[in-house]
């Protein structure tokens, strides 16, 4: 058998696992060279010429290199899928460089997947809504916390449903009570609904429901915020809408059971419905034009200085609400 390329590629909206699986292999190239070098990059973000580099030329001071590659969804140019082939063919065998793919997607490009062994792919697709259930229970029981199914399910419609973002929710919960405190469903409206972080995701939640108000008000926080940039935060609305592009992809092609979208990554009754209701407000032209927005935001955003990125994300947003089928409106109208 001949020896696979150091190329690892991990796919998939289940957040929480997937990372637990890129943490195991560093664990694993720890443990084999002792402290390697790591880095993290981010494609559209790095040249791939520097990435490439960076694979090849290591550090005097360490035996060994760990490349994690974020959004490779985005590796389409021809001249940067040929360059990773290249190296990945040319790297068979070699044990001291690791390259980890990663994306939130359920695939990446073909030529792509071709250089990864198949037994070093993996997809993480989203727990069932009985498995999600089932974690949360577990993870109050094992730090010696009872939870009530309401509160269960009430944590389910607040926080986004992979396990990495419940475990935050989750623990962050049981700063405000000791253990022998029954958690209740009130407890979640008053310490998580009251309380959540806002992020990409529930910025599109909020255009989901048309509602210009709340995703101005989302923005700001998010601005405000030093864990995401603008640059991030047009990735992950534009991730929401390449997903809706999917839905509408499987629509026309007559799935609508719950099996067959579980099977393209949508699933659990949160996803489901605000996919349900995106599709209401986007059709298939529509996204294609909210992508194509998208694409353009980004591209001013990093020509431009920061003084003008809130205006041209405000414009952007409020561009995706002018392409929905009705005009935008607030729900607390």
């Amino acid at each position: 058998m001949a020896a696979a390329a150091p190329v690892w590629l991990f796919t998939g909206p289940e957040i929480g696992e997937r990372n637990e699986a890129v943490q195991q292999l560093k664990a694993q190239a720890i443990k084999t060279h002792g402290d390697p070098e790591m880095h993290t990059v981010y494609a559209g973000d790095t040249p791939f010429g520097e990435l490439v580099s960076l694979l090849q030329n290591g550090s005097l001071f360490s035996s060994a290199r760990f490349v994690t590659l974020r959004n490779a969804e985005l590796i389409k140019k021809k001249e940067d899928i040929s360059q990773l082939v290249s190296w990945a063919e040319e790297s068979c065998g070699r044990d001291d460089v690791y390259l980890v793919l990663i994306s939130d997607e359920i695939g990446v490009d073909k030529k792509v997947e071709a250089c990864v062994a198949k037994e070093r792919k993996r997809i993480f697709w989203e727990l069932f809504d009985d498995r999600k259930e089932q974690w949360i229970t577990a993870f109050f029981r094992k730090e010696g916390y009872r939870i009530e199914p309401e509160a269960v399910s009430a944590i389910l419609e607040t926080v986004e449903n992979n396990t990495d973002a419940l475990r935050t929710a989750c623990s962050r919960l049981m700063l405000f009570f000791d253990n022998d405190h029954g958690i209740t469903e009130d407890d979640i409206i008053t310490h998580v609904s009251h309380n959540r972080e806002e992020n990409a995701f529930t910025l599109f939640d909020a255009l989901t429901h048309r509602d210009a108000e709340a995703a101005l008000a989302i923005l700001e926080k998010i601005s405000l915020s030093k864990d995401s940039s603008p640059v991030q935060v047009i990735a992950g609305v534009t991730y929401c809408f390449r997903r809706l592009a999917d839905w509408h992809r499987l629509a026309s092609r007559g799935v609508h059971d719950e099996f067959g979208l579980k099977k393209a990554g949508f699933s659990g009754k949160r996803a489901l419905s605000q996919y349900r209701r995106a599709a209401d407000v986007w059709d298939a032209s529509a996204v294609s034009r909210v992508l194509a927005l998208l694409a353009e935001t980004d591209r001013d955003l990093r020509a431009s200085g920061t003084a003008v990125h809130r205006i041209l994300l405000d414009t952007g947003i409020l561009g995706i609400l002018k392409t929905a089928g009705t005009p935008p409106r607030s729900r607390r109208q």
